[in-house]
């Protein structure tokens, strides 16, 4: 690798319900990444799932898959011994689809989840990010919060339950979530990010809708109590001796950080580094990086937290793969803590390096 640039696959897009961030998220990326050590080839993945070798995040903000048809469409050859795209049509990829790295920027269900991770370690590719297990569980708020339980973890309370048992006695469900959350509660799909399909009940009324609207986008809904706070996120970054960055917080123009407050400009705000005492900020950190572990992530991650007046720190949620767009919060933490965005980049990039180069010391076999 000493002798050519790296070259390095950007995947964004997808079928999820966060496609739109994704876009943003590889723009700023593609923006930003240092030339003079990466090549950098694109493959964007329609809302149908097909993916385009060569289109430009940037184009399709603006123009959408529509312009695509002149793009080939690729698959990955699951080869472990020759890694590389191939088009569908016969055409002759850039250096025959062949590349070093891919870094995947796609949020929720079929990028951020394990699936997509999945397919590149079926084809021995090394990648950014978590893996299987710490995406699966990063992206599931439900065995996300089992495994925090496990390690002692605060958390606020909450009841998961299926759609199917939801559909079959919905009046039995409104019922348990009175008696166990109370209001007003936040109802969450398990499986997607951004506060896609999150809504927050202050009635039984808006408790129906909101389980109506989750039970639209995952089989399993979870169902959260209120915690009256301040909303703090911390960034880590990292493999095995992962770091936690300064915290930031967030200030939402709407009750809860929605998906419009994140990623339009409505008022929202960000302080970074959050006002914090030290202790709370060493909490923060140390608290994120136990997180981290326990869902066995690697690569990046943005942990989040609320705090009560009482200085009371619980934890929110993990996720494995956040938002890169200009106006995020993982890679401002970083920059406040020291690390700019192009350097930011480099460093997921080696760290996907060796993630990949210290499974390979691994045995799959006994021969």
């Amino acid at each position: 690798m000493e002798n050519h640039k790296i070259r390095v696959i950007l995947i964004f897009g997808g079928r999820s319900g966060e496609h739109e961030v994704s876009l943003n998220s590889a723009q700023s990326i593609f923006k930003a990444i240092d030339r003079n050590r990466y090549d950098v080839e694109t493959i964007g993945i329609n809302k149908q799932g097909q993916w385009f070798w060569g289109v430009l995040p940037q184009d399709i903000i603006r123009e959408g898959f529509s312009g695509s048809n002149q793009s080939p469409q690729v698959t990955l050859v699951l080869d472990p011994s020759d890694q590389r795209f191939i088009a569908l049509d016969g055409r002759t990829l850039p250096n025959e689809g062949k590349f070093d790295f891919v870094f995947p920027v796609l949020h929720g269900p079929y990028g951020e989840d394990g699936t997509l991770q999945g397919l590149l370690e079926m084809a021995n590719v090394p990648y950014a990010g978590s893996g299987v297990l710490g995406s699966s569980l990063g992206m599931d708020k439900d065995r996300m919060k089992v495994v925090f339980l496990d390690k002692k973890l605060p958390l606020a309370n909450y009841l998961t339950f299926l759609r199917s048992d939801y559909l079959k006695q919905p009046e039995t469900w409104v019922s348990a979530i009175e008696a166990k959350i109370g209001y007003p509660c936040f109802v969450k799909p398990a499986n997607l990010g951004s506060s896609v399909g999150i809504s927050k009940a202050h009635n039984s009324s808006e408790l129906i809708q909101a389980l109506n609207l989750a039970t639209t986008y995952d089989r399993k809904v979870v169902v959260e109590e209120n915690i009256v706070g301040r909303e703090i996120e911390v960034a880590v970054l990292g493999n095995d001796d992962p770091k936690a960055s300064l915290p930031g917080e967030i200030l939402p123009a709407e009750e809860f950080y929605s998906y419009e407050a994140k990623y339009s400009d409505i008022g929202s705000s960000l302080k970074i580094p959050a006002p914090l005492p030290q202790f709370i900020i060493e909490q923060l950190q140390s608290m994120a990086i136990e997180a981290y572990r326990a869902v066995d992530a690697s690569g990046l991650s943005r942990v989040d937290f609320f705090l009560t007046d009482k200085n009371e720190i619980i934890l929110n949620e993990i996720n494995t793969l956040p938002g890169f767009t200009e106006i995020s919060m993982y890679p401002k933490l970083w920059d406040a803590t020291g690390i700019p965005y192009a350097k930011l980049i480099d460093h997921l990039i080696t760290l996907g390096f060796e993630r990949f180069e210290e499974k390979q010391k691994s045995k799959i076999s006994k021969d």
